[in-house]
């Protein structure tokens, strides 16, 4: 069974910083590709980072040299490092594996088969 969950959202001002965690259980092959996304109110759910097995990751260009995404596989979890955050970050995050027969680093929500419930970034300017 696949299970993912998301923690460490909040409130911040612009320029702040804020850790998510996500944890994704289930058997290996649904960590394979692991990825962050993201919803604004009236918009699409966007892409913010994946990463593979091998720790390889593709950022999308808004966020690049702010955010970092890692994983433990040990401890079956994925990160996501917001700094120097912006209005335009505000947000609900989810964590989200991909589908069986996807390819990482594409970063369409099409690709991804598994999502998590979600947490809520604010940044206040």
């Amino acid at each position: 069974q696949v299970q993912l969950m998301e923690s460490g959202g909040g409130s911040v001002q612009a320029g702040g910083s804020l850790r998510l965690s996500c944890v994704a259980s289930g058997v290996t092959y649904i960590r394979r590709c692991l990825a962050w996304f993201r919803q604004a109110p009236g918009k699409e759910r966007e892409g913010v980072a994946d990463i593979n097995d091998l720790g390889n990751s593709r950022y999308a260009d808004s966020v690049k040299g702010r955010f970092t995404i890692t994983r433990d596989n040990a401890n079956r979890m994925l990160y996501l490092q917001l700094n120097s955050l912006k209005p335009e970050d505000t947000g609900v995050y989810y964590c989200a594996a991909l589908a069986p027969r996807g390819r990482c680093h594409i970063l369409s929500p099409d690709l991804f088969g598994y999502w998590g419930q979600g947490t809520q970034v604010t940044v206040s300017s």
